[in-house]
C-alpha cells in the first residue's frame, strides 16, 4: 500500500492591528467628514452668550431646550446683516458645520441670518429708531427753522427720476426766480445712502444753499431701505443748514424722516412747503404796510397831543430863564477869557521886551530868535485853546436854543397852528365851550385875530 500523502495544517490567528489617532488628526478628519455632509445647513434657535468683538466677528450661542450649539460670524457676512442680533431673540441660521480644534468644539461658520417672525428690515429699523430716539435725536427742540423765502434750494435725488421734475414744476410754479441745485445721487440700492450722505455733506461744507430737501418718489420696504441707514441719519441730524425729508408717499416713514427737521409726505408736497407763492407774499407785504402806516399815523398823533400839552406847561417859561441864565454865564466866560487872554498877551510882551533889552545889550540875536518862536508858539496855543473853548460853548448855546425853539409854542405857531381864547382869556380845547355870539380872540404866529363865534361844530 503505497504512502500515503502526509498533510500539515498550521492555523494562524491574525491580531486587530490597533490605529492609535493624534488628537489633532482625529479632529481634523472627523470635521472633514462633517464639513462634506453638511456643507449647508439651516439651523433654528435662540441667541444666548451674544458676544460681538473688536474684530467685527460675532460670537453666539444657538439654544433649543437643553440642546446648544456655537455659532461664529465673521466679519464679512455680519456687514451684511440688517439688523442687530440680541439674547432672546429666535432666528434662523444658514452656514456650514465644522469643528474648532481649538477647543474641540462643534460650530457652525454661519453665513447668513435672519430673526424669525418680523422681517430683518423691519427690525433693523425698530432697533436703529430706538437707539436714535434714546440719543435725542428725534427731540423737537433741535429742529431747526425753515427760512421764510430762501434765495437758493439744495435737492439731493436722483438726477433723472420723477420726484425732481414734480418737484422743480411746483417751484417754478410757486416762485419762478428762486435758484436751485441738485445734488444726483442714488437713492435706491446699497450705495443710496453714502451718495445721499455726501450730498447733504456738500451743502453744509459749502454754505450755498437755505434749505436742503432729501426727496426720493414711492417704493417698497427694501426700496427705501437706504433712508434708514443709520450713517445717513447722523448725517442729517448734525446738518447745519434745515434739512426736509420727503421720501417715499404719505404712509411711508423712514429713519431720514424723524431726524430731518421737517417731514413731507411727498416730495411735490416738499416743494410747496419750502416756498410761499408770490401773491402770498405779496398779500403779506401789504398787509404789514397796512399796519405800519397805521401805526405811524398813531404814533404821530400821540406825539403832537403830547406836544401841544407841553406847550402850555409853565415849564418852558423855566427853560427860557435857564437858558438865558446860561448865555449870561457863557458871556462872562467868553469875556474873563479875553481879558485874561489879553492880560497873558500884555505880560508876555513885557517879557519879551525885558528878554529884547537883555538880549539887545548882551548882543544875543540867536537867543531872542529862539525865544520869540517860543513865546510865539505859546500864543498861538493859546488862542487856539481859547477859540476851542468858545467854539464849544457857543455849539451848545446853539443847540439848546434850537432844542427849545422845536418845543416852544411859538415854533408850533409859525407851522400855521393857532391857539383860541375865548372872551375871558381861556384856552379854547373844546369847541362845546363856545356858543353862537361868544367873542374869541384866535393868537397866531405873528398877532392875534378877534371874531364872533356864528356857530358851533361839535363833532
Amino acid at each position: 500500500m503505497p504512502d500515503q500523502p502526509q498533510f500539515a495544517f498550521e492555523f494562524t490567528l491574525a491580531k486587530p492591528e490597533r490605529r492609535i489617532w493624534p488628537v489633532r488628526e482625529l479632529v481634523s478628519a472627523v470635521r472633514t467628514h462633517l464639513e462634506r455632509e453638511f456643507t449647508d445647513t439651516w439651523v433654528e434657535g435662540e441667541i444666548s452668550n451674544y458676544r460681538p468683538a473688536t474684530s467685527g466677528h460675532l460670537y453666539f450661542t444657538l439654544k433649543d431646550g437643553d440642546a446648544q450649539l456655537r455659532i461664529v460670524m465673521f466679519r464679512m457676512q455680519a456687514r451684511l446683516l440688517r439688523f442687530r442680533p440680541e439674547n432672546g431673540m429666535q432666528v434662523l441660521v444658514r452656514g456650514r458645520i465644522t469643528i474648532y480644534e481649538g477647543r474641540g468644539e462643534l460650530q457652525l461658520m454661519a453665513e447668513h441670518m435672519e430673526p424669525m417672525g418680523a422681517g430683518a428690515l423691519q427690525v433693523a429699523f425698530e432697533q436703529l429708531k430706538a437707539r436714535l430716539a434714546a440719543e435725542g435725536l428725534f427731540e423737537q427742540s433741535r429742529k431747526k427753522p425753515l427760512p421764510a423765502l430762501p434765495r437758493t434750494i439744495g435737492i439731493v435725488t436722483s438726477a433723472t427720476g420723477a420726484a425732481v421734475q414734480d418737484m422743480l414744476n411746483v417751484l417754478r410754479r410757486r416762485h419762478e426766480s428762486v435758484n436751485i441745485l441738485i445734488y444726483p445721487a442714488q437713492v435706491q440700492g446699497e450705495a443710496a445712502a453714502t451718495e445721499v450722505s455726501a450730498g447733504v455733506r456738500y451743502f453744509n461744507e459749502a454754505k450755498n444753499v437755505d434749505v436742503i430737501i432729501v426727496a426720493r418718489g414711492g417704493g417698497s420696504v427694501e426700496d427705501l431701505a437706504a433712508f434708514n441707514d443709520e450713517g445717513l441719519a447722523r448725517t442729517v441730524a448734525a446738518s447745519t443748514i434745515p434739512v426736509i425729508s420727503a421720501v417715499g408717499h404719505e404712509t411711508d416713514f423712514t429713519i431720514c424722516d424723524f431726524v430731518a427737521d421737517l417731514r413731507a409726505p411727498t416730495p411735490s408736497a416738499a416743494a410747496e412747503i419750502v416756498i410761499r407763492s408770490k401773491q402770498e407774499l405779496e398779500d403779506r407785504v401789504n398787509g404789514l404796510r397796512t399796519r405800519l402806516s397805521r401805526a405811524v399815523r398813531y404814533q404821530l398823533l400821540s406825539t403832537r397831543n403830547t406836544l401841544t400839552q407841553l406847550a402850555h406847561h409853565g415849564a418852558f417859561a423855566r427853560m427860557h430863564e435857564l437858558i438865558a441864565r446860561r448865555d449870561q454865564k457863557i458871556d462872562e466866560l467868553q469875556s474873563r477869557s479875553v481879558m485874561a487872554l489879553r492880560e497873558t498877551l500884555r505880560g508876555l510882551r513885557r517879557r519879551l521886551d525885558v528878554a529884547s533889552t537883555r538880549v539887545r545889550s548882551h548882543d544875543l540875536r540867536t537867543r531872542l530868535e529862539s525865544r520869540e518862536r517860543e513865546v510865539q508858539a505859546k500864543l498861538n496855543e493859546l488862542t487856539s485853546a481859547t477859540r476851542r473853548v468858545m467854539e464849544k460853548r457857543r455849539a451848545r448855546l446853539e443847540r439848546l436854543t434850537s432844542q427849545l425853539h422845536a418845543l416852544s409854542p411859538v415854533a408850533i405857531l409859525e407851522r400855521g397852528y393857532a391857539l383860541v381864547f375865548d372872551g375871558e382869556g381861556n384856552l379854547v380845547k373844546n369847541a362845546a365851550q363856545l356858543k353862537p355870539g361868544d367873542s374869541m380872540t384866535a393868537q397866531v404866529a405873528k398877532g392875534a385875530i378877534a371874531a364872533k363865534v356864528e356857530a358851533v361844530v361839535e363833532e
